[in-house]
């Protein structure tokens, strides 16, 4: 069973992992993207019902997961531009306190 899933699954589950990051990340279908996804974990309508006991929870978390990592990533990134846009904003305005002092 264990192979059956290696062999079903994993040559699956990269591509559209890819995809998913690659559309998130484009600024244009972010929104589209992050609405469809939680649209898919509420909705009766799944590729694997949610009456199938293990199966149909499954899809839902792996489509959970994959939302909640890149958003993370998305969010991360973005606070990493903004603190070093703050820093950079720092330091021209101590360099400039230093030239007017020296002047």
């Amino acid at each position: 069973m264990k192979f059956l899933a290696k062999l079903l699954i994993k040559p699956l589950y990269r591509p559209l992992q890819n995809l998913f990051r690659f559309t998130l990340r484009h600024p244009k279908y972010r929104w589209l993207i992050i609405l469809g996804s939680l649209l898919y974990v509420v909705s009766p309508i799944d590729i694997a019902p949610d009456a199938i006991p293990v199966l149909g929870w499954l899809d839902d978390g792996l489509v959970t997961t994959l939302l909640v990592t890149e958003v993370s990533q998305i969010l991360m990134t973005h606070l990493k531009s903004k603190r070093k846009d703050d820093d950079t904003e720092v330091e021209l305005a101590s360099e400039a306190t230093v030239e007017a002092k020296v002047a």
